[in-house]
């Protein structure tokens, strides 16, 4: 019992250094996998716009046109793309610089540490789950109507289910597509990826028939419609262009953001491609180009062919057509969701069984899941086992109040990666390459020595853990007594002078902390000023004097921090891609997604509060 101060001590100890411990690369272990280096931009790119296009295209154009935003459509479309660029352009950064399986878990285990990869890294895994789950039941409900709905009539007279938060059948027609597909992403990389790439290109050869045939039909009265003309402006709007208003605008643009989910799919196949350093920033970009390009054009098509407030909100362009007199084009319309759904269901997919396998690899998830097929050259556990659960996830479950927890995944997702490229432009070359002691603090191995049945994390022997992770004390803000220089003393107020007045050459430890500490307080910041625009909206509306201050107050903290930020030097260390306008761009993207993150319903954050409480104990286990 003596000893329990002194474990209860090296428990605590251990736990923070797992807090702030990084994962460390150096130039011949970034380049080291088991996984198949063979996928090209073309099947990047193909994989970015199959996973990002899906079904958006056939849904969400209009029922955005229909209930928010009006011919508008458009411009939301345009405001949405150009937040989603923003976090493309983070996640390409990232991409040329840490090309490892994991998308946004290994890059903020590269920059943060230990703890917020493993939270991130829990949430992409429920993200890829329920997404995978959703597009499976989505094609099952598809395929089903094709039939005349024969499947679900059966399912529901022999096998009913009344079970609140269960599905009124088992779907087992959804389990076995994505059983299906599990099969070819288990076979190899390169097999999974054809077969994307010819579901992609019919798709989008079906939106270049909508896009062009719907053209001949177009009528730029639709876009001008005076008030006299709709039938209940109560319902349906003021007409003209932007018949929702400002609030519309806004609102469908919040809705057409989550078109564009699905790029990130392409950060996870940075140990299976070719030139992952030029390919990945390249084909994140275009991908997300391409996508904007074909939404844009869809929805221009569907709100001058038919005036909006006709558009049927779930089947617009089989119903666009047919009120201009061609109702064939269903069949067309028809082959193109059923490759949208499949590209969608792959692309869901792909990414889960990489983030799994990246996560065991590191010891945060059994260690099984990490091994990797001889013959295929693929995580071939991890994928059976994530298809398996997808897929019973599918066919047993009510999905519906569960999708948003997908947005908050995602959410976090691009909140980490904005966070993580402004904290290492900032840092000196030792924050992540190891190559300097002063600022790098080993793990402490006199626990792991003396209790060696804990000394590994799910069977990875303490020794590997170490010779690839370290805690950076400096990260941690722990250490005061670092200078401008090594060889300087303390700094004094010239020094800080420098630091606010960007003289300094390049970055250092105490101007890599201050950028540090000036996020931290961002991030504060940026949340405080959405609570207030998302919860005290009624409060502004009636200009309450002590709303409007705290918004100022914090909107000028947001502005002078960004600016003292702008000011510190940056890494020159060369990359085939780098974010412009820092740290303007990544900042804006963190509003971006807060503010996303709060018009979520509470319902979802309970949910969410209940998966970090599983993730907690599986932590700790």
């Amino acid at each position: 019992m003596a000893e329990s101060p002194g474990r209860f001590a090296q428990y605590r100890e251990r736990f923070l250094q797992r807090i702030v411990r990084l994962k460390l690369y150096d130039k011949e272990t970034i380049s080291n996998t088991e996984l198949k280096r063979c996928l090209n931009a073309f099947d990047l790119t193909a994989l970015g716009v199959g996973s990002t296009l899906g079904t958006g295209i056939y849904v969400v154009t209009g029922q955005v046109a229909r209930q928010t935003a009006g011919p508008g459509v458009i411009v939301a479309f345009a405001i949405a793309a150009f937040a989603s660029i923003l976090a493309g352009l983070c996640y390409a950064e990232f991409g040329a610089r840490v090309p490892k399986t994991g998308s946004a878990y290994v890059f903020s285990y590269v920059t943060v540490g230990e703890l917020v990869a493993f939270i991130i890294g829990w949430n992409l895994i429920l993200e890829y789950v329920i997404g995978t789950a959703s597009v499976a039941r989505a094609w099952s409900e598809n395929f089903d109507s094709l039939l005349g709905n024969k499947i679900s009539h059966y399912f529901l007279n022999h096998t009913p289910m009344d079970v609140p938060g269960l599905a009124k059948y088992p779907d087992f027609f959804s389990l076995l597509i994505t059983l299906l597909l599990t099969g070819v992403l288990a076979f190899g990389v390169k097999e999974s990826s054809i077969v994307n790439n010819i579901f992609t290109t019919v798709n989008l050869m079906v939106v270049a028939f909508v896009i062009g045939a719907g053209f001949f039909y177009a009528n730029i009265h639709n876009w001008e419609l005076p008030r006299s003309e709709i039938p209940n402006p109560a319902k349906d709007g003021d007409g003209g262009f932007f018949p929702f208003g400002f609030a519309g605008l806004v609102s469908g643009a919040a809705t057409c953001f989550y078109a564009f989910v699905g790029f990130d799919a392409i950060a996870t196949t940075g140990e299976e491609v070719v030139n992952p350093q030029k390919v990945i920033p390249r084909s994140i970009v275009l991908s997300l180009v391409i996508c904007f390009i074909a939404y844009g054009s869809v929805s221009a098509v569907i709100t001058l062919m038919c005036p909006y407030y006709l558009i049927d909100p779930k089947v617009p362009l089989p119903q666009v057509f047919a009120y201009n007199h061609l109702p064939s084009a269903h069949y067309v319309i028809s082959v193109g969701a059923v490759c949208g759904l499949s590209t969608s269901l792959l692309g869901a997919m792909f990414p889960l069984p990489r983030v799994v396998y990246a996560m065991a690899s590191d010891g945060l998830l059994f260690r099984f899941l990490a091994n990797v097929n001889q013959r295929y050259k693929t995580p071939l556990i991890a994928t059976v086992v994530s298809g398996l659960l997808a897929g019973l996830m599918a066919m047993m479950f009510d999905l519906a109040e569960l999708v948003n927890m997908m947005s908050i995944g995602t959410l976090l997702a691009y909140t980490l990666v904005a966070v993580c490229v402004l904290i290492l432009r900032y840092q000196p070359d030792s924050y992540t390459d190891g190559s300097s002691d002063e600022d790098i603090r080993p793990i402490d191995s006199s626990f792991a020595t003396d209790n060696k049945a804990d000394a590994s994390i799910n069977g990875i022997d303490a020794e590997h853990e170490r010779s690839d992770v370290r805690v950076d004390a400096a990260h941690a803000l722990l250490q005061n007594n670092h200078s401008l220089n090594p060889d300087d003393a303390y700094p004094g107020p010239s020094d800080e002078y420098h630091l606010i007045e960007k003289r300094l050459p390049e970055p250092t430890v105490r101007s890599g902390r201050l950028v540090i500490i000036s996020i931290s307080v961002i991030g504060a910041a940026i949340l405080s000023f959405n609570a207030i625009i998302v919860f005290g909206m009624d409060h502004l509306a009636k200009k309450a004097w002590w709303a409007i201050l705290l918004l100022c107050i914090f909107g000028v903290i947001i502005i002078a921090l960004t600016i003292l930020i702008y000011k510190q030097p940056q890494n020159t260390k060369e990359l085939s891609f780098k974010v412009k306008f820092l740290p303007f761009l990544p900042v804006f993207s963190v509003f971006v997604n807060l503010f996303l993150m709060l018009k979520l319903p509470y319902q979802t954050w309970i949910r969410f509060g209940v998966w970090m409480a599983i993730a907690e104990e599986t932590n700790a286990h």
